[in-house]
């Protein structure tokens, strides 16, 4: 029970910088475009995949509404996205492959996220979107990495939750 506490509350605490970052928008067609997935990154990093997965969604969900859900419904399906690439950043990131890590997160969450809205919206939205989501993608990326070292060495292990 304790454990699951600890857990409860370091996705919380994590989930809370998320939404920080998700006030922080990037210039793009849509509001969405944000500081929102660095935190699921760092967490993804220090613990698991799965933990990242979730702050992604929810950090999402919380940047979309901070913007007021412009594209509305599919904005669960961008949340879904971007917690697969984050869990799947999070597995390569843990067999010590950070590179491949962060060019797989910065390739799927830039460019194969927008994809479903050629179909869905219209070629044009996707074209005009990319740029903004590689730029955003990389920033993420960029900041967690900076942020990584010094909280590798001072935040407790998942062992230790």
């Amino acid at each position: 029970m304790k454990s699951n506490l600890k857990i409860l509350l370091l996705l919380s605490l994590f989930m809370a910088f998320s939404a920080i970052g998700g006030m922080v928008k990037f210039p793009a067609v849509i509001g969405t475009v944000a500081l929102d997935s660095m935190p699921a990154l760092l967490i993804a990093s220090l613990y698991n995949g799965r933990w990242g997965a979730i702050v992604a969604v929810g950090g999402h969900l919380l940047s979309s509404l901070y913007a007021g859900f412009p594209l509305g419904p599919f904005h669960l399906l961008i949340g879904i996205e971007i917690g697969i690439f984050v869990w799947l950043f999070g597995i390569v990131f843990s067999t010590g492959r950070r590179i491949l890590a962060a060019t797989l997160f910065l390739i799927g969450n830039g460019v194969v996220a927008g994809i479903p809205f050629v179909f869905i919206l219209s070629p044009s939205f996707y074209y005009t979107i990319v740029p903004s989501l590689l730029v955003a993608s990389f920033i993420n990326l960029t900041l967690a990495h900076f942020l990584y070292p010094p909280l590798v060495k001072r935040v407790p292990t998942e062992a230790s939750i």
